[in-house]
């Protein structure tokens, strides 16, 4: 099996619904988010690739109309977490790439969340 990973990076703001008032993740603050995307083939193309990592552009081209620079709660209905964000960008990147494996988010340095798919997901926790 082959795998390839591509970061992409953009700076946004949140507010975490749901903590207690003294949280600082429950006031407005951002974070320099790195998401990486995992792609997995058994099989390479013509030239040697899973997929050249140009072809990947267009979630770049994403997350820099939707994401850099917004409020995330405004651009989601959902309680953006670095989980549920690393969920529904997986659903959105595996529409146009569907050997895509995986998503994480990371907000920090020392944090990551990662969301693998399975089969018995329903996919109901993030929706527009």
């Amino acid at each position: 099996m082959y795998v390839i990973k591509k970061e992409f990076h953009f700076s946004a703001s949140h507010v975490l619904m749901g903590l207690a008032p003294e949280h600082p993740c429950s006031r407005l603050h951002g974070h320099n988010y790195i998401i990486t995307v995992e792609l997995m083939s058994s099989v390479l193309d013509e030239v040697g690739f899973v997929t050249d990592y140009r072809g990947l552009d267009p979630i770049k081209g994403y997350i820099d109309r939707m994401l850099d620079h917004r409020h995330l709660n405004d651009v989601w209905k959902f309680n953006p977490t670095a989980e549920n964000i690393a969920k529904k960008m997986f659903e959105i990147i595996h529409l146009d790439f569907p050997q895509c494996t995986s998503v994480s988010v990371k907000e920090t340095e020392k944090t990551e969340a990662i969301y693998y798919p399975n089969d018995s997901d329903e996919h109901v926790c993030c929706h527009d």
